[in-house]
């Protein structure tokens, strides 16, 4: 799947506050920086060293930093006063600029007086469609008031539509094209500018998703020209075409690989379906296969984010032809989820199910990536308050779901692209997200303080019973989100609540994490 590349090295170290390689899913990941070890806080705390002390910023020297928002470093500097909890400040600080520090590589001007901006993921050289929507959507609600910021973030869609123009079939790009690219043997119409050709119905979604809110909060037009209409049309028929009304579609992908769901089967095409009005995925949104291609979470948001289109399209563009388009497909997709994709379970009774095929077979499971069906409250895909969907948050935070693992260490949902008894943070914080229950989001909280391995950041996942054991100590996905949860909870004036939480020390060891 992702992978970095050996000449990031250099950058990496200079970047990275905790750099890391990629190779597979069953070896090491990650040189993370020495942890705060539990007898060193005690020993320090008994010779009377102030909290303060124990909390040295992870971020990268001020001259190494990629990118810098004067609105984000004053919304930290606000909540960071207000924290009284030193750990989770100390987080807070870390997690929630390190999309700016260490992945925007920002240009002014890309020779056509526009900016251009690439957001890696972190440890991996590459642009994915999805994560650096996500990278940088927490950052938008400060763009009206931070110019700087805000055509930073013009230059993320404009680069964006231009990719998805490229091949809106393709999930990442690299920043330049390359003709020796790590995955250009994939049988399928690979082409020097793709880092990977995994077609994943959530990836121009995030896109739109992102341009919808910029346009909200900035009301800024100047993004939404040519290249976007184009970018829209492009996403419109692809989401026609993977309907499979006639045939399999034109999207094919095989991969030389020994990880099953790196690849398709039946010759590239995947599993069958019934044409029922959803949108074939090929790829979930862990850039895993699909089991059955009818990805539920996924065709949710893209009845969400093909509505938000259709209102940029009525308002900026005056294509009414377009915005209706739109919402005729998303009518579509709207009605065949209302039939397709609730099951009767034998416990929880309504739920989603995860995937279906339109045959009748629906595959029961929840997946830590977002879109989730845990996920879908948070992208605004139903009412947090929906029965069925709290029917089925029930589901997936249990047993029941066989991606739901619980240890000494934590509990949460994970998923096949990693493994057994792995939970991946981005589950605790979409449920904390989620949820309306203050006990709920404490223990959430309280779980990723717990979690992070004494290095400040987010992982990619954990081990149930050892946070100690984690994957990709550089995900700034995650970070983000972490940092967009605490600033939704302070914003709905739940700071006591962030107050009232203990000191949680850390699993950290002294020298490095055991790999995987």
């Amino acid at each position: 799947m992702k992978k970095s590349l050996s000449t990031l090295a250099a950058i990496l170290i200079l970047c990275c506050p905790a750099t890391a390689l990629r190779p597979t899913a069953t070896q090491l990941r990650h040189t993370p920086p020495e942890p705060l070890r539990h007898h060193e806080l005690q020993r320090r705390a008994d010779t009377n060293v102030t909290a303060d002390a124990l909390y040295i910023s992870r971020r990268p020297a001020a001259e190494q930093r990629l990118f810098r928002s004067e609105a984000v470093e004053q919304l930290i500097g606000h909540i960071t006063a207000q924290l009284t909890n030193k750990q989770l400040a100390w987080m807070f600080a870390n997690c929630f600029p390190n999309t700016l520090d260490t992945t925007v590589h920002y240009t002014e001007s890309d020779g056509n007086g526009q900016p251009d901006t690439f957001v890696c993921t972190g440890d991996i050289d590459a642009m994915w469609l999805r994560d650096s929507a996500a990278q940088v959507y927490p950052y938008v609600s400060l763009a009206a008031n931070d110019e700087h910021l805000r055509r930073m973030l013009a230059g993320v869609l404009l680069r964006q539509f231009r990719c998805i123009n490229i091949d809106p079939y393709a999930n990442a790009f690299n920043r330049e094209a390359k003709e020796d690219g790590e995955w250009m043997a994939d049988l399928t119409a690979m082409r020097p500018e793709l880092h990977e050709r995994k077609w994943e119905v959530d990836s121009p979604c995030y896109v739109l998703r992102l341009a919808h809110r910029y346009w909200q909060v900035t009301g800024d037009t100047s993004v939404f020209g040519d290249e976007w209409t184009r970018a829209v049309q492009n996403i419109v028929a692809t989401f026609r075409d993977q309907q499979r009304h006639s045939g399999h579609g034109h999207y094919r992908f095989q991969r030389r690989t020994e990880r099953q769901l790196d690849t398709m089967c039946n010759d590239g095409w995947g599993a069958p379906v019934r044409p029922v009005g959803l949108i074939a995925s090929a790829f979930r949104p862990s850039d895993d296969a699909t089991t059955l291609l009818f990805l539920v979470p996924s065709n949710f948001m893209a009845v969400t984010q093909l509505r938000h289109a259709a209102e940029i399209l009525e308002q900026v563009n005056r294509r009414n032809d377009m915005a209706a388009e739109c919402r005729q497909l998303a009518d579509e997709v709207d009605a065949a989820l209302q039939q397709y994709a609730v099951c009767n379970h034998p416990i929880y009774g309504r739920i989603y199910a995860y995937e279906v095929d339109g045959f009748g077979n629906q595959l029961l499971m929840d997946d830590a990536n977002v879109p989730s069906l845990l996920g879908m409250a948070y992208l605004g895909d139903v009412s947090v308050t929906d029965e069925v969907y709290q029917n089925t948050r029930r589901f997936v935070w249990s047993k029941d779901n066989p991606y739901f693992f619980s240890g000494t260490a934590g509990e949460g949902i994970g998923g096949p692209h990693i493994g057994y008894d792995m939970v991946w943070p981005m589950s605790i914080m979409m449920r904390a997200l989620t949820s309306t229950d203050d006990a709920e989001i404490k223990s959430c909280i309280e779980m990723l303080m717990r979690t992070d391995a004494g290095t400040g950041f987010m992982h990619e996942s954990f081990h149930k019973d050892d946070a100690n054991r984690y994957t990709r100590s550089w995900f700034a996905w995650q970070n983000s989100l972490f940092g967009e949860l605490i600033v939704k909870l302070t914003g709905e004036g739940k700071l006591s609540l962030l107050n009232s939480l203990p000191l949680t020390l850390s699993q950290g060891e002294s020298h490095g994490r055991r790999g995987l």
